[in-house]
């Protein structure tokens, strides 16, 4: 390994411990406790090291954000081989639920957090990770309309209400809101796959094929 390769790794595993420290940090004690100069202390670098590679703490959120997106597109990295879009659709919420349940702090900072989507205003660029989730989900709708499996519509708005229905979901179990309704944490995730079957199967569907 060169030096130019050595230091790339090296400021690639830098900027990986500031991630983690701050993601730890965000976990055990929220937002507002996460600060440059805590992070600084938990990784054992100086402050100045660490505005090296983020401007603030929002960017270090942004960037946050956008590894959630990566671990949400592991759970779909094997869609492409549904051949059936209105299977495939139920599976992407599948993986929806359940990328949700399995990391809520990402989600939290995805979908529910403020900050990330300051930084993107304060930047004036779109919002790149979500838009391609959402426009996986539209190609999808799109795709059902186009065989028959759901009736003709405008695909932003199936795709909205589909999306909206499982981030409910989500967002209430992981600020567990949901304790009522199911008092077991086990059947949580079982119970908001049931609720999406139930949704799946009530989209207006104008034919089955399979």
């Amino acid at each position: 390994m060169g030096i130019a390769e050595r230091k790339e790794k090296q400021k690639n595993e830098i900027r990986k411990l500031i991630l983690d420290a701050s993601m730890k940090l965000f976990v055990e004690e929220g937002f507002g406790s996460v600060t440059i100069r805590r992070i600084a202390e938990l990784i054992e670098y100086s402050p100045t090291t660490v505005y090296l590679y983020f401007k603030d703490k929002d960017e270090i959120f942004y960037a946050l954000h956008e590894v959630g997106f990566e671990k949400m597109a592991e759970f779909n990295k094997n869609l492409d081989t549904i051949q059936n879009p209105l299977v495939r659709m139920h599976k992407m919420g599948e993986n929806y639920l359940r990328f949700g349940m399995d990391y809520p702090e990402f989600y939290n900072l995805m979908f529910i957090l403020g900050e990330p989507m300051k930084k993107i205003s304060e930047l004036g660029c779109d919002w790149k990770p979500g838009d391609a989730a959402l426009g996986r989900l539209k190609e999808t709708v799109t795709e059902c309309m186009e065989k028959g499996y759901l009736a003709k519509g405008d695909p932003y708005q199936v795709s909205l209400a589909v999306w909206s229905f499982v981030h409910g979901l989500v967002s209430l179990a992981i600020r567990q809101r949901l304790e009522k309704f199911v008092p077991d944490e086990k059947m949580l995730l079982p119970t908001m796959e049931q609720a999406l079957n139930w949704f799946m199967n009530n989209i207006d569907i104008t034919e089955r094929k399979h």
